[in-house]
């Protein structure tokens, strides 16, 4: 079980440094930063890099890749390699999220033929994707693992106030112009080691006098929000 995850201060860290460098040598005259902006897509590029690089499962993987794929196409637009146009291929996004809609319930079952092939409970990991849409889920496991939540312009509700953790667990979220809400039963410790990026992690929860059941929450929100209650 990861307790403590230095990757978030680093990546953290790494955009003020940045950010700085440039505007440093802007101020003294010595690189003009206006040119940085012919490059701005390479932001997607970096969050679906951040997104694979957080996610286990195939859901998570194919909305980074679809980041990074995006990203490359408009950076070489700039640059005038290609010609890529958004307003010519918007409808994927549609596209994606009929995908989405129409294989949710078999990577559903997938997702608990490989729990219990891996003798875990039913519903003792949970992974939501939400693209465009919103899903509320109720998490009742007894013996809860963690987990993967991930909401693109969309939303995501989790209610966990029936379920119970044995020592400790991992919920990994990424919402990006969207929100996700997890409620969390009274007896449970939360540890918020989340990035938010132009967005917000707030935990709302009652620290309990027994703090033997720790959910963490690691993941980012850029440009969206979290939530964690009790």
């Amino acid at each position: 079980m990861r307790q403590r995850n230095p990757q978030n201060r680093l990546v953290f860290g790494a955009i003020l440094m940045i950010f700085g460098a440039l505007a440093l040598l802007d101020n003294l005259n010595i690189f003009n930063t206006f040119n940085i902006f012919h490059f701005w897509p390479m932001v997607f590029i970096a969050v679906g890099a951040l997104k694979i690089s957080r996610s286990d499962t195939v859901s998570g993987h194919l909305i980074g890749g679809m980041f990074i794929a995006v990203g490359a196409a408009m950076t070489l637009q700039h640059m005038g390699i290609i010609d890529f146009r958004m307003r010519h291929w918007w409808p994927i996004f549609l596209i994606a999220g009929g995908l989405a809609v129409i294989f949710k319930d078999r990577l559903i079952t997938e997702n608990n033929l490989n729990q219990l092939n891996s003798g875990e409970l039913p519903h003792s990991v949970c992974n939501v994707s939400a693209m465009m849409s919103g899903a509320k889920i109720n998490n009742a496991s007894p013996d809860f693992k963690g987990g993967e939540l991930t909401a693109v312009m969309g939303g995501i509700e989790l209610d966990m106030r029936g379920a119970s953790i044995q020592t400790e667990a991992v919920l990994n979220v990424f919402a990006m112009w969207g929100g996700i809400t997890v409620r969390v039963p009274n007896d449970w410790t939360v540890i918020s080691q989340g990035v938010p990026l132009l967005g917000g992690i707030e935990d709302k929860t009652v620290p309990p006098m027994d703090k033997s059941k720790k959910l963490y929450i690691q993941g980012y929100a850029i440009m969206g929000g979290v939530e964690i209650t009790n």
